[in-house]
């Protein structure tokens, strides 16, 4: 009597897992050259795990929120809570900075789609919006400049989350 043995039974191919996340296959190939995916194989074909997917979905949420490849890896790979506290506290100041400033444009979009005047730059809602902002920006000076320029550049860095 033959004995079959199913290997890879619960294991996903490269393919199968882009296509769960809405990735192009490549993404996880360099997640895996960067060490951050460790899939396993079989022969020289790379199986997905239930663990690499949930580590998937980890990289996935982490790039959303504004981490980088490096300190991904440096948070998933940490041993011990507060090494990973110190990756997630800088990053979470980064990702406040960037929902107010998402919250403020929004209040902005929404003050001017109700503006009833023909130039928005007659409305006093939307003076009033701009003097908060005027006032802001002479406070803090280069620091705030500083802190924008560093946000529009995370920002413009999402655009790109998936390749890095």
């Amino acid at each position: 009597m033959a004995v079959i043995v199913r290997l890879n039974v619960d294991m996903k191919s490269i393919g199968e897992v882009a296509a769960q996340f809405g990735l192009p296959t490549h993404v996880l190939r360099h997640w895996e050259a960067e060490g951050l995916l460790t899939p396993a194989r079989a022969g020289d074909r790379r199986r997905y795990t239930d663990a690499d997917l949930y580590r998937v979905a980890a990289i996935l949420i982490s790039k959303e929120a504004g981490f980088g490849l490096a300190d991904i890896q440096t948070m998933l790979a940490a041993r011990s809570g507060p090494a990973r506290r110190e990756v997630m506290a800088r990053h979470r100041e980064k990702l406040l900075a960037r929902i107010a400033r998402a919250q403020a444009a929004l209040d902005m979009l929404e003050g001017g789609l109700e503006c009833p005047h023909d130039d928005i730059m007659t409305c006093p809602h939307f003076q009033g919006f701009l003097a908060d902002r005027l006032q802001s920006s002479s406070v803090t000076g280069s620091d705030r400049r500083n802190a924008d320029r560093a946000v529009e550049f995370a920002d413009g860095n999402l655009n790109r989350q998936y390749q890095n």
